[in-house]
């Protein structure tokens, strides 16, 4: 059997089994998708949000990408973030990055990658940006797991510079955008304490009203 096959096969045991276990799961999935929370994460195949949390499906709305950027013009991105906030009405947006990010691992060398270097460079300017306190970490990994860490609380924040989040804030929603990151390395999510529910705690260039 090849792993395509392995892999119909199991989807076959695993939708038996929760049929098995509760007759109406599929039809009450069909009818209901009610998240309180947007996860923005990495796409690397070791983070899937749900098992993170012990959640099951239809608790969490997911967005990844390489690094767990949130970029003005990603039009991919906002339109997750716009859904999520306006239709889903999610109280909590979640940033979470881990430590030993390739993508962040890769936006601190500077050899050619191709394509993916044109997105790197939003990673590599949040290391511009905190390039003294960074060159001040001598050992590599602990150095490229702050930029992870700092990496997350520029992405918090370009998610709080949307019109998107400031407008749910401006009607009255009740909206949190939170800054986390995992460690593969023990399982655990870490709060960075980086927590935005208003306008106010963002710079006045970047309010929208």
């Amino acid at each position: 059997m090849n792993l395509l096959d392995e892999c119909f096969d199991a989807n076959r045991r695993w939708a038996a089994e929760q049929v098995d276990r509760d007759p109406t799961y599929f039809k009450r999935l069909e009818n209901l998708q009610s998240p309180d929370m947007l996860w923005i994460g990495c796409s690397d195949s070791r983070l899937p949000p749900n098992e993170l949390l012990a959640r099951p499906p239809g608790d969490i709305f997911v967005h990844r990408n390489v690094a767990n950027v949130v970029e003005h013009t990603d039009v991919n991105c906002l339109s997750v973030l716009q859904y999520a906030v306006d239709v889903l009405k999610v109280r909590h947006v979640i940033v979470c990055g881990h430590y030993g990010c390739g993508g962040v691992r890769a936006a601190m060398a500077t050899q050619p990658l191709g394509l993916i270097d044109n997105w790197l460079r939003h990673i590599r300017d949040v290391h511009l940006w905190n390039r003294a306190e960074l060159n001040a970490i001598a050992d590599l990994g602990k150095r490229t797991d702050r930029l992870a860490e700092l990496n997350v609380e520029a992405q918090v924040a370009n998610v709080c510079h949307t019109s998107i989040v400031q407008d749910a804030w401006r009607r009255g929603h009740p909206l949190t955008v939170h800054g986390w990151i995992y460690s593969i390395s023990d399982g655990l999510i870490r709060d960075l304490g980086i927590n935005v529910e208003s306008a106010e705690q963002i710079p006045p260039e970047y309010r929208l009203y």
